[in-house]
């Protein structure tokens, strides 16, 4: 399964994509997700699996690919009772590249300017190039933050692969350039899926 920080996205065969909705099982929902994504923490299991499930029973797909989903071994036991799940891919990114990557954001609030220190980098670090404003750092992108989220994800997910792996449909991408790792992987969904289009 891909990494993924963001509400899980469901791709289909024929282009359909989407986040999940929070607000799906009611407003109060999405209140209760952000205030665990604010303080760097995942959405609880039942919440998003409920979501997902309901998404799932929506599409009327032979093939589709889920992005961050499921996280924990309860979430795949509910989705292997729902569907047949017949391949999972793993992205396995170091812990340092990912968190590089995550912390490298920093935004300008007025405008909504977005810089990246490794390759958009504002002229002066931390100050906006336009308005010599200062530049901050969402939460969710502060170092701290960061730290916190991917050793809460590890700790979930490693179980995930073992579980995946006895099954024996888990698949390992390793690596930490995108454009490295694609073509192994775009390689693997065409030979599951010959009609699979690049994009």
């Amino acid at each position: 399964m891909p990494f993924q920080m963001q509400p899980p996205q469901i791709h289909c065969t024929r282009g359909y994509r989407t986040k999940t909705p929070m607000h799906a099982a009611g407003p109060e929902v999405g209140v209760i997700a952000k205030s665990f994504i604010d303080q760097g923490q995942l959405v609880p299991d039942d919440v998003i699996t409920r979501l997902i499930l309901q998404e799932l029973h929506k599409i009327n797909e032979t093939s589709w690919l889920l992005d961050g989903f499921p996280r924990t071994v309860s979430q795949a036991m509910a989705l292997d009772k729902a569907f047949h799940i017949n391949s999972v891919i793993d992205l396995n990114v170091p812990f340092q590249t990912i968190k590089g990557r995550l912390t490298a954001r920093w935004i300008h609030p007025a405008s909504g300017r977005v810089y990246n220190t490794e390759f958009n980098p504002p002229k002066v670090p931390e100050v906006d190039d336009l308005t010599g404003e200062p530049l901050i750092q969402r939460e969710d992108d502060k170092p701290e933050t960061v730290t916190k989220r991917l050793k809460g994800y590890e700790a979930l997910t490693r179980p995930v692969l073992e579980y995946y792996q006895n099954k024996g449909v888990l698949e390992t991408f390793s690596g930490t350039e995108t454009n490295k790792i694609w073509p192994h992987v775009y390689a693997f969904l065409q030979a599951k899926l010959p009609d699979v289009n690049q994009k």
